[in-house]
């Protein structure tokens, strides 16, 4: 009877090679900073976007025995100088700070994305002509900017988050043309163009997806630092006006009583901090994700060697 050879299992070098790189959300789920982030930035959304519908508590209405007054069991984050809840106010704030934080980043994303993909694709004067408005913006101070778009514009909240958008969208450009300047000329691309795809079809279909992944982190970053600009516009007077409240603009009612009443500043500008800081944090853990030349694949690297390590040592 013919004995057939025994397949020798795979060990050592040979296993390490068989071993898939974890996903993207196992990846995310060892990052414990990163989860530190989405959970706060889950909360503080839940709470923002649920808080004032459940609560049924305007946020202008004023109770006439409590001007002022400190936190407590009726009021828990106190009251404002016109006997307005101020935990209230924080979700109702919390909603038009996160609305102004994320239409900025789409509109700064996306404004960005296009220039810098159309720029990387057909570079020459195309190219050049991008990348020196980009530059001519970026020597421009954003304040100022944001200010003269804020008087020429408008104060909306939407208006607001246009002003923000447009005064943000230099370094997605640059991002999405460094990407798309090492595509343009891989193999699946060159294919495309022989298959007799059009410029747009290339685009849309081959360069962009696979080069948006370092957009996606600059989004995420974007939100905190829009969050960021729209306080500080409030807090100068050229954001949103009351009665809305954001937690800029509460800030900005808050300086004049910081002496008596110090959690009036207190209260919105550990929201902002948390929030940015958040974003920051998952910001951060996306980009290490998504590079697999970083950190991560430098971790995974590293792992076969331990094991090899130990292997050796054992015998």
């Amino acid at each position: 009877m013919d004995v057939q050879p025994a397949v020798p299992s795979a060990s050592g070098p040979e296993a390490d090679l068989q071993i898939r790189p974890p996903s993207l959300l196992r990846r995310l789920a060892r990052h414990r900073a990163a989860l530190v982030g989405a959970v706060a930035l889950a909360a503080i959304v839940f709470l923002c976007t649920l808080g004032p519908a459940v609560l049924h508590i305007n946020p202008d209405a004023i109770d006439f025995t409590a001007f002022n007054s400190p936190p407590s069991w009726r009021h828990i984050m106190g009251t404002d100088d016109l006997g307005r809840d101020e935990f209230v106010r924080i979700l109702y704030g919390g909603r038009i700070s996160l609305l102004v934080g994320f239409l900025a980043m789409l509109i700064g994303v996306g404004l960005g994305g296009v220039v810098g993909a159309v720029a990387g694709y057909f570079g020459g004067s195309v190219d050049f002509v991008a990348m020196r408005v980009v530059d001519v913006a970026l020597s421009i101070p954003r304040l100022f900017l944001l200010l003269l778009l804020s008087v020429t514009i408008g104060s909306g909240v939407f208006d607001i988050a246009l002003i923000i958008g447009l005064t943000a969208w230099m370094y997605p450009a640059r991002i999405m043309r460094a990407q798309v300047l090492s595509l343009r000329t891989r193999e699946f691309v060159e294919a495309a163009r022989a298959m007799g795809a059009g410029t747009g079809r290339i685009l849309a279909r081959a360069v962009v997806p696979n080069a948006v992944a370092p957009l996606i982190v600059n989004g995420t970053i974007q939100v905190g630092q829009a969050i960021v600009s729209e306080s500080i516009m409030s807090f100068l007077g050229y954001g949103i006006q009351p009665p809305t409240p954001s937690w800029g603009n509460m800030l900005t009612n808050a300086q004049t009583f910081l002496p008596v009443s110090p959690w009036l500043a207190i209260f919105p500008g550990v929201m902002i901090v948390i929030t940015v800081l958040a974003f920051n944090l998952v910001g951060d853990a996306l980009r290490d994700a998504l590079d697999p030349t970083g950190q991560q694949g430098a971790r995974a690297n590293r792992a076969p060697r331990r094991r090899r390590a130990v292997a050796t040592a054992g015998t």
